[in-house]
């Protein structure tokens, strides 16, 4: 068996130059989200490499989902390898899309330049790169056991970035990441080389809104502000809310530390009349707002929850500040409404794809793997509520604090090395003899 690893090893390292290709490749598909650019050709891209190589390929367009359009279809793609004998399937899962590039950029966002050891580019570390190391790591197993038993499938997916619901979501709501079909699942998030990500916190989207009675800007006295009253959940979420969770602490081993609380984001807030111009783009108006008293402000929280927490309480939290507003303060009137809710999850240590990854880490690395939850939600959500599959982690090249950051890379023997620390979770899934 140790002659088998060393082989896996030495493959992967050979194909070094390859990898980097690879990765390069893929970066050069601006596969934005939104609004979802370049998700066809590059899931193509994806599938004629796999195809050339004896997969089974599927493109899977998730009609109907958000953001799905003929000018911007949701293409998923799945390549499927038989073994040579029935036996488990092991599954890598990895998202195509990326947020936008932003400012701050020493390097072409899209060029994939590769400097001082290093990938440079958007979704580099998140996380084309991983998806580059994982079927690096599969064409490798299968070049050095050729008669494996069981069956390799690596897909490639859309809208990760916002949610999954073209992606993962929809191919888990057919049967694809359901026993049978398949018993282990990788997903190669950048989690950094050494560590098992177990699962992630739960997430709790939700619209708050608040309403008051227009007039003239000038006679603000005969209206009512809507933003005003916003103000005043915006104190209590400051005086109440935010130290009540800075106390909430869990168990999970979420990194990095500050994220072992509970956490409220406000993703955004938007008040009165809107400024944007006649095709929508804020940018593009150069006027001034008409002198209104705002009779609506709406406002996005993003609220992250623990293991150890309950959904209803999470939501009851905040409805009590709301009700206790229209208590208290006189024309406060608002309303709810929920977005999105994933529950917490996290993967059992002793589950078969946590022991194949870990003992894959000491191999390559010579050290012991560490064991740590992320502190936002990615696709293992849909393959848990979902497909009811639990042997499911998340393990790839990156670093987590590079993802959606400027000047994005991801280090090149990072991906040479969890490639083979992939490849050795391979063999131990499947348990594939030597050829």
């Amino acid at each position: 068996m140790q002659d088998r690893f060393d082989a896996l090893r030495r493959d992967i390292e050979d194909r070094r130059a390859e990898l980097i290709a690879l990765t390069q490749a893929l970066i050069r598909f601006p596969t934005i989200n939104p609004p979802g650019e370049a998700y066809t050709p590059c899931a193509e891209f994806i599938g004629k490499r796999l195809a050339k190589l004896g997969a089974k390929v599927e493109y899977i367009r998730a009609h109907d989902t958000p953001g799905d359009s003929d000018a911007f279809p949701r293409t998923n793609i799945v390549a499927r390898f038989e073994g040579s004998a029935p036996g488990p399937v092991v599954h890598f899962n990895g998202h195509i899309d990326v947020v936008e590039a932003g400012d701050g950029w020493t390097v072409d966002p899209f060029g994939g330049e590769v400097r001082d050891g290093r990938v440079y580019g958007r979704g580099a570390c998140d996380m084309k790169g991983g998806i580059a190391a994982s079927i690096i790591a599969a064409e490798s197993y299968m070049r050095v056991v050729p008669d494996f038993r069981g069956a390799i499938e690596i897909s490639g997916t859309v809208d990760e970035e916002s949610g999954g619901f073209g992606g993962v979501a929809h191919l888990a709501s057919l049967g694809y990441f359901s026993k049978p079909r398949v018993d282990h699942v990788i997903i190669p998030e950048p989690l950094n080389k050494d560590r098992v990500c177990l699962g992630h916190r739960g997430v709790w989207w939700a619209e708050v809104e608040t309403f008051g009675t227009q007039a003239h800007g000038s006679m603000p006295f005969l209206g009512d502000c809507a933003v005003r009253h916003m103000g005043s959940v915006l104190d209590k979420f400051e005086t109440d809310m935010f130290p009540s969770l800075a106390q909430k602490r869990t168990t999970m081993p979420v990194v990095p530390e500050g994220a072992r609380q509970s956490t409220l984001n406000i993703n955004s807030i938007h008040g009165g009349e809107s400024e944007a111009g006649a095709d929508g783009k804020p940018d593009d108006y150069d006027g001034l707002p008409s002198p209104n008293v705002p009779d609506h402000c709406r406002m996005i929280i993003d609220r992250r929850f623990l293991i150890e927490e309950d959904l209803a309480t999470v939501k009851r939290e905040v409805s009590d500040i709301l009700d206790g507003l229209k208590h208290d303060r006189e024309g406060f009137e608002y309303a709810i409404k929920d977005i999105m809710e994933v529950m917490p999850t996290m993967t059992e240590r002793d589950a078969p794809v946590v022991k194949a990854v870990s003992d894959g880490i000491e191999a390559v690395l010579g050290k012991p793997a560490e064991y740590v939850v992320s502190p936002g939600t990615y696709d293992q959500k849909h393959v848990a509520r979902i497909g009811h599959l639990h042997d499911c982690i998340a393990y790839g090249p990156g670093i987590l604090d590079l993802a959606h950051m400027a000047d994005e890379y991801v280090i090149i023997d990072d991906m040479v090395e969890s490639a083979q620390v992939m490849a050795h979770a391979i063999d131990a899934l499947l348990q594939g003899p030597i050829s």
